[in-house]
């Protein structure tokens, strides 16, 4: 018998938490497959001795980790506004970026330096097996799906940290491409090419970490996001505005604009003709910007 009275349905999750948890599905799923990469790659470099190969294993662990981090990341970026992050809280996963860049460069300076050393002394490879190498092909073939699926759903969610994770990723490819190089000549008899492309593929780490460092530090120190004078242009166009005094913006990863004008009206305008002029502007702004959060102050010319 029911009782007649029936509980309240359960809170439906906010935008941002809806989203941190689709991005940790994300990352959980490309967790389980970097796995099966990295076991795959150090059992090969490790039976091989290719400083190739064991280098694309150490980019593959790294991926391993920055999932670890991202999935810890996203969910304190999802965090609304509060007294304390009265913007929001999206560094915090432009930040996980960063993590990125540093473990790339540890990962550059580590294969760099056994790669010189050698190239200096040599190095005493084994050939690889035709199994290794077809196991080694199959995860080229998984990095490129993980690109494609982190970009797909980076896109889909603007998340930062996996569009960068993706890039990372990316390079994974070329770097399985030249481990594979590395074990194929060293089966025809060149075996001293490996530590010549270990140093390549340190060189591909560092280019990466190049790439996610210039599209980060701009948002975290907060470098404008939209030209001066074109918000200048917007806002003197409107009928009623003599001039802007100060203009203000950033961005963050995902693309949200927050913007800061000072407009000048008559002095003799009305306190509800000058709000209906701030509200205009705001409208300008909104439009040219697409997703936009933007305050208007307004004063006396």
């Amino acid at each position: 018998m029911s009782s007649g009275t029936q509980l309240p349905p359960p809170p439906e999750p906010a935008a941002g938490d809806a989203a941190a948890l689709a991005v940790r599905r994300v990352l959980r799923h490309v967790l389980l497959l970097n796995g099966l990469v990295v076991a795959v790659k150090i059992a090969v470099g490790v039976h091989t001795h290719a400083l190739a190969v064991l280098g694309a294993a150490l980019e593959s662990g790294l991926d391993l980790l920055n999932n670890v981090i991202g999935m810890t990341l996203v969910s304190i970026a999802a965090r609304g506004p509060d007294e304390d992050h009265p913007y929001g809280h999206a560094k915090f996963e432009t930040l996980g970026t960063i993590g990125i860049v540093m473990f790339l460069s540890i990962s550059c300076f580590e294969l760099l330096r056994q790669s010189l050393a050698a190239m200096i002394r040599g190095r005493a490879l084994h050939s690889a097996s035709g199994a290794e190498i077809a196991m080694l092909a199959g995860t080229l073939a998984l990095n490129a799906a993980i690109v494609w699926y982190e970009r797909r759903r980076g896109r889909a969610l603007q998340s930062a940290f996996l569009m960068a994770d993706a890039a990372h990723t990316a390079t994974d490819v070329f770097v399985t491409l030249l481990a594979l190089a590395s074990l194929l000549l060293t089966r025809a008899g060149a075996a001293h090419v490996d530590a010549a492309l270990g140093v390549a593929v340190a060189l591909v780490i560092a280019w990466t970490g190049w790439q996610i460092l210039r599209e980060s530090v701009p948002i975290l120190v907060d470098a404008r996001g939209m030209d001066a004078e074109e918000l200048r242009r917007l806002a003197v166009s409107i009928p009623g505005i003599r001039g802007v005094r100060t203009v203000r913006s950033r961005a963050t990863a995902s693309g949200q604009m927050f913007v800061e004008m000072t407009i000048v009206v008559a002095g003799a305008s009305s306190v509800q003709q000058a709000h209906a002029l701030a509200d205009a502007v705001e409208q300008a702004v909104e439009r040219a910007a697409g997703s936009a959060e933007v305050v208007v102050h307004v004063e006396p010319g």
